[in-house]
């Protein structure tokens, strides 16, 4: 393909190969607007399971920073978001990462990008599943008044038994039309947003009335960056940042189902980070003031609590509504595992679609046209997953998604590469350019890239994350590499088995495209 061959003509829609070798796969378009694609970026997040769990390790760290270090962490993500809003006015198609880093890179490339996210996104399922299990025993037990209860969760087989009921409702759902997706999706994502601004609001009131567990007076110190003076902690924000907003690119892979796909699901990612900056901003804040970063029985400082911050303040500040946050946090973890299988199954199905995994992938259901196998195996996959490893350690599974982060920091940071890349021709063809295809992303994936050797490095120690060490070396530093090795060789078998992907026949390399090709 020729550089004069490329231009922004859009998928056709008969699935035949227009002029950038990218093709449509059958799913169903014009489905998803931009209202829709938010509220599914936003329930991918879960922005009250996610945050329950990162609030209490960070003011560990920083303390009154807290705010700081979001802002801090934000940066990078924002950075890459934009290189993907570019990348997807150029090429809008559903094998996103995948996609571009073959388009930019080369297949060998483009096809470990793509198991970065397939990797990243399965196996995160299972965990979303478990916490699911987690806080639907705590929530019962909180309206029985029976403590007891929440112990059930512990069991492995009621665990396991119970995390399959919810995998199996998740696939059901996320095998039928995009439409029931978004639908459950509206209720789901609302109610856990309406409470999480209840709680904050309702926190901020009591301490305006001197009702506060340890009230403290906010502070535009709280905000400033530099007061980090630690590395350390700012390292810490970093790769907080991969924990709290990783998932806003789920609506990036549904770019073929959106209306306007070239420019809604940019539009969709970029509002999707700005909104949940935000209201992490808002709850830290709101949660700083009423109790402190102190070490007494609910100050944010005691270890006791800090698993679960929002379980552990919910009492003091809701009262007899306590219950609702539990509700919140079940409710994020069941509508982000729904909302999950989106990404890895319509990655899937591209990589199926041009012949990097067997065309089986490439399968959709002709009455609800969605990547019907696809689904089924990402839920079997994480299913099996998870039962195999809740019966062997619960450090495994924790120190598995641990890992991922190295895997999310590697198909990200890759990403932001290839939109720097693919655009090079144009960088300075107006002062836009300059930030949006080669300043923004070169930085976010420069940071991104620092972020996954830096854990590569530091998770060889045995006493990181769980403490779990084989060999004497650390159990996060051998699954990651595992993901990454396990890839490689299924890649090397598909290029035996089929090696038409990897010799460019059904997506080229593309030659960057010309300021006068750009069509905006």
């Amino acid at each position: 393909m020729s550089a004069a061959d490329n231009s922004a003509a859009p998928v056709t829609s008969d699935g035949s190969e227009n002029n950038r070798g990218i093709s449509s796969k059958g799913l169903s378009q014009g489905t998803v607007g931009l209202i829709g694609a938010v509220v599914i970026g936003i329930s991918c997040i879960a922005p009250a399971y996610t945050l329950t769990a990162a609030l209490g390790p960070t003011v560990s760290a920083v303390g009154f920073q807290v705010p700081a270090i979001i802002l801090i962490g934000f940066i990078p993500m924002l950075l890459v978001a934009f290189g993907y809003r570019e990348l997807n006015n150029r090429m809008p198609d559903s094998g996103t990462s995948f996609t571009w880093a073959t388009r930019a890179f080369g297949p060998w490339v483009g096809w470990m990008a793509g198991w970065g996210l397939i990797a990243a996104t399965i196996l995160v399922l299972s965990n979303l599943a478990g916490i699911a299990v987690d806080f639907l025993f705590l929530l019962i037990a909180q309206l029985a008044g029976k403590p007891e209860i929440a112990d059930l969760a512990t069991n492995p087989f009621v665990n396991v038994l119970v995390c399959l009921l919810f995998m199996l409702g998740a696939t059901l759902i996320s095998y039928r039309d995009m439409q029931t997706t978004q639908r459950l999706q509206y209720f789901l994502v609302s109610f856990q947003l309406l409470v999480l601004l209840f709680f904050a609001g309702t926190a901020i009131v009591a301490v305006a009335n001197g009702n506060g567990f340890d009230p403290s007076a906010l502070s535009w110190e709280w905000f400033n960056p530099f007061a980090v003076t630690s590395f350390s902690a700012v390292a810490a924000g970093l790769s907080l940042s991969i924990f709290i907003f990783w998932g806003w690119d789920v609506t990036l892979t549904m770019n073929e189902e959106t209306k306007d796909p070239d420019r809604t699901p940019g539009r969709a990612a970029t509002l999707t980070v700005v909104l949940i900056v935000t209201l992490y901003l808002l709850l830290a804040i709101s949660l700083l003031m009423f109790a402190g970063t102190g070490t007494g029985e609910f100050g944010l400082g005691n270890p006791d609590i800090q698993d679960n911050v929002f379980f552990a303040l919910a009492a003091p500040i809701l009262g007899p509504l306590a219950f609702m946050v539990s509700l919140a946090v079940l409710t994020s973890s069941a509508s982000s595992l729904q909302s999950t299988f989106v990404s890895p199954a319509r990655t899937l199905l591209a990589m199926g679609h041009y012949g990097a995994l067997p065309k089986k992938f490439a399968a959709v259901s002709p009455r609800f046209l969605t990547p019907g196998y696809a689904v089924i195996v990402s839920s079997v996959v994480a299913s099996t997953f998870y039962a195999v490893m809740r019966f062997v350690s619960e450090n495994v599974l924790w120190d598995t998604i641990t890992a991922l982060g190295m895997m999310i920091s590697f198909y990200y940071g890759i990403t932001a590469f290839a939109c720097v890349w693919y655009f090079r021709h144009q960088w300075f063809d107006s002062i836009r350019n300059v930030f949006f295809t080669l300043l923004f992303p070169l930085v976010g994936g420069m940071i991104l890239a620092a972020l996954f050797f830096i854990t590569l490095i530091d998770s060889m120690d045995p006493n990181y994350g769980s403490g779990s060490s084989i060999g004497g070396i650390g159990l996060v530093f051998l699954l990651g590499l595992t993901v990454i090795v396990v890839g490689i060789a299924v890649m090397i078998w598909q290029a035996v088995k089929s090696p038409q992907f990897f010799r460019g026949e059904t997506l080229s390399m593309d030659a960057p495209p010309s300021h006068r090709g750009r069509k905006r």
